[in-house]
């Protein structure tokens, strides 16, 4: 199991209301970032599968086999 690491950026709180949060996360590493107006869209973008899987296919060992192929210039399972 890979650890993800992430920049999480708050602007704007309630004090009153401590789950009104607005901000941006960022994954480390990785290019772009989403934005979250409450505390429940900030808990979905951190626990999403889908950061999960976009992580281990940026950094596994079989994305960059891919990778290496694809720079030789072989895209297929004979080169």
């Amino acid at each position: 199991m890979h650890s993800v690491s992430y920049i999480v950026r708050i602007y704007r709180f309630k004090k009153n209301d401590p789950r009104s949060l607005v901000g941006v996360v960022e994954e480390a590493g990785v290019k772009g970032k989403r934005a979250f107006t409450n505390y429940d869209e900030l808990w979905e973008i951190l626990i999403s599968s889908k950061n999960i899987q976009r992580h281990e296919k940026q950094r596994g060992p079989a994305a960059t086999e891919y990778k290496q192929k694809k720079e030789k210039g072989g895209d297929d399972e004979n080169n």
